[in-house]
Formats: C-alpha cells, sequence, structure tokens
C-alpha cells in the first residue's frame, strides 16, 4: 500500500486532505481512484491506512480507517554528522541513510571539504534533500521522515556532544592499527530510547586538530573495519551496524 506523510494541518478529525506533489502522484502517477487505500503518517510517527474518498482539483480527501500499531523505526535514534562530499554524494548518503533508518541529517563543513555551500544556494539544496528523504521514507515504510538540516560548522557539531547517549567518530587511523573492537562493544551497550550522533569525515577525513578537538570532548574514535571505505559508504557501515546489534541479533 503507497506510503504518504503528512502535516498535522492536512488532517481534519477523520480525514487526511494530500495536496501539492503527493495529490498528483496519487492521481497522475499511480492512477488511484476513489475507494482505493492509501496509508497516511503524522509527523508524531503514528501512520493509518485511508480510503481515499476524491480526488479532485489537485486535492485528495481520503478517510481514516484505523491506526496502525507497527511501526518501522529503530529503538535508537541515530544523528548522522556528514563532513561535507563533494558533488551530489550528499544526496545518495541522505537517501540511503534514510532507508537504513537514521532520525537526522546534519551536513558538516569541514576543513578536508572540498565542497563548499553558497548561502544563497543552500536553501534550494536542503529543500532538494528534503524531499528525497521524504521519497526515500516512503519507499522504505518508514513512520517518519529524517530531519535534514542546514549545513552547520564543525563548532557547531562539538556543541552537540552532551545532547546524546554515545558519540563515535568513525576514524581511519583507528582501523589502521587494527583496533576494531571498539565499536562493537560501544554498540552492544545500547539501550532502546538511547540517542546517538554518528560523526562521519568528508573525502579527505577528519584533519589531526580536528580529531583531537572531538576526542577532548568525550568523543569516541571507532574503526570500522580493515579497509578504507569512501565518505559515502562510512555511514551506511554504521548505521547497518547499529541497526543489527539493535534489531537483529537481540
Amino acid at each position: 500500500m503507497q506510503r504518504y506523510f503528512v502535516e498535522a494541518d492536512q488532517m481534519k478529525e477523520d480525514l487526511f486532505i494530500l495536496t501539492g506533489d503527493d495529490a498528483h502522484h496519487i492521481s497522475k502517477v499511480m492512477r488511484m481512484t476513489d475507494g482505493d487505500r492509501i496509508i497516511c503518517c503524522m509527523p508524531d510517527g503514528s501512520c493509518g491506512t485511508a480510503t481515499i474518498q476524491s480526488t479532485a482539483e489537485g486535492r485528495v480527501h481520503a478517510e481514516l480507517e484505523t491506526w496502525l500499531k507497527e511501526t518501522s523505526e529503530m529503538p535508537v535514534e541515530v544523528t548522522l554528522a556528514q563532513g561535507l562530499p563533494k558533488g551530489d554524494k550528499l544526496e545518495l548518503i541522505i537517501q540511503k541513510a534514510t532507508e537504513l533508518g537514521v532520525s537526522s541529517v546534519i551536513p558538516v563543513q569541514m576543513s578536508r571539504s572540498i565542497a563548499k555551500i553558497d548561502e544563497k544556494k543552500a536553501g534550494k539544496k536542503v529543500v532538494r534533500w528534503r524531499k528525497i528523504a521524504k521519497e526515500a521514507a516512503e519507499q522504505a515504510h518508514r513512520n517518519r521522515v529524517p530531519c535534514i538540516s542546514e549545513p552547520v560548522s564543525f563548532t557547531r557539531v562539538q556543541g552537540l556532544v552532551e545532547e546524546y547517549d554515545l558519540v563515535i567518530a568513525a576514524y581511519e587511523e583507528e582501523g589502521k592499527a587494527g583496533n576494531h573492537h571498539a565499536l562493537p562493544v560501544l554498540l552492544n551497550g545500547l539501550l532502546p530510547g538511547q540517542r546517538i550522533l554518528v560523526i562521519i569525515g568528508p573525502e579527505g577525513g577528519f584533519s589531526p586538530e580536528e580529531i583531537e578537538k572531538l576526542e577532548r570532548a568525550g568523543v569516541r574514535s571507532v574503526s570500522i573495519g580493515p579497509r578504507i571505505l569512501r565518505t559515502e559508504t562510512a555511514p551506511l557501515y554504521v548505521l547497518a551496524a547499529v541497526s543489527y546489534q539493535i534489531e537483529l541479533s537481540r
């Protein structure tokens, strides 16, 4: 059943009102008509099945049938602080991280980031990133769309450390040294409801100054295996490891 995310003001009593791209997708792409059923998800993660009542004038009205009990969200909240990569790599990261269960993504301008976000163009990029996250969340049958923030400075990320139960930085030097034990031990200690911040460097990795500042702030540097991963692969590795440890191995 096709899934759509709606805002709180798009529900009037037991009626969902879908407009814009969602209404177009329902009526023109999926060619749904009165009587067809969809799933609508609210900002709080509650999702319900609904029956389409009308698809006229660019609006789709769908009446709530029943709220669903199951959820596909991870038991822990994972925020990804991603060093800005070049090209369109961040779009891939957002799409795949959403499929893997990330709760939010924070693009970070780091010292070795090749990409530089023009403040005048940042708004349009964020709009596109959020659209990618929404579409990926629909495809993956998520209950929530991850929060995609505007790009921030490395200093801003340092200031977020105390807000999380666990903060890790994927650091290739730990892998080169063969220190592969830290990540599984830390993940094994996670409890449902806890918040995790995962920090990934850009193409050139963290500078020595950045990793030193992170470690002084209490961030744990961890290896993510003996192989050197690309910046777009590293966050997906970590998210898959978290999912395995929290959702599959217990």
